[in-house]
């Protein structure tokens, strides 16, 4: 598996937002190399004849039938809310226009 360069790993942080100066750059470079390899040689340890699977024991529904049931109603509900807005509660924006 190719190494992975600086600037690949200056183009990730770019897009997971990681403000990391050129220290951090070299240094982590080396380091995903290695994980990478390390996923690499766990992808050879199942053979063909397991398959893929999500979990190790089978799961089963869990989920419960809907029944209607009384409940609060929009103004019960928001009465506490320290914000509200056409019926919904009102939070700061945390993402800003450029998402």
């Amino acid at each position: 598996m190719p190494d992975i360069s600086r600037d690949e790993v200056a183009h990730l942080a770019n897009l997971a937002r990681i403000d990391l100066d050129d220290a951090e750059l070299d240094h982590l470079a080396p380091q995903l190399s290695v994980i990478l390899e390390s996923v690499a040689s766990i992808q050879g340890v199942a053979g063909d004849d397991i398959p893929p699977t999500s979990h190790a024991l089978p799961l089963t529904n869990v989920f419960r039938e809907d029944v209607l049931r009384p409940s609060l109603t929009a103004e019960q509900a928001l009465s506490g809310a320290p914000a509200q807005e056409q019926q919904r509660f009102s939070v700061p924006r945390i993402l800003g226009d450029e998402q």
